[in-house]
């Protein structure tokens, strides 16, 4: 396993846009392996190609994000950095930065803590397996 497998498991690989299932107003529209952004609408066709390209432009920026606003992300192995880029990937910087005590918890490498916070989060309540999955990944160290 690896954060690229990972977050196609999480999100799928659609070649066609769609609405957000969650958010109750079907904004913004997804393509590819999650992919949101101004360019995304209604009727949006995507190859393969496209996706992949997407996907990996997506990662590099979740990662920066990590590595900008955590200085000990560095120091983090790669199930539990991969934890965090898919919190990014997700949630925004935005949302990410909002599980404050969770964040706590993983600089001081506190696992059951971070993991239980992520358990006990509205997150987990929308996507119920995927935040499970990667409590349980923080909380190990070790791919889920």
């Amino acid at each position: 396993m690896n954060l690229r497998e990972q977050l196609i498991e999480f999100e799928g690989w659609e070649h066609e846009a769609y609405p957000d299932p969650i958010s109750g107003d079907g904004r913004p529209f997804t393509i590819g392996a999650g992919h949101t952004g101004p360019e995304v609408h209604d009727g949006l066709k995507w190859t393969d190609e496209q996706i992949s390209a997407a996907l990996d432009a997506d990662i590099a920026e979740a990662t920066a994000q990590a590595k900008a606003h955590f200085p000990w992300f560095d120091g983090l192995n790669e199930p539990r950095q991969a934890v965090l880029i898919g919190m990014i990937f997700q949630l925004g910087i935005g949302g990410t930065l909002k599980f404050v005590h969770t964040l706590d918890d993983i600089r001081d490498e506190r696992w059951p803590n971070a993991a239980e916070g992520i358990r006990n989060s509205k997150w987990a309540k929308q996507t119920k397996m995927r935040a499970r999955l990667l409590a349980a990944q923080l909380e190990s160290g070790a791919w889920c």
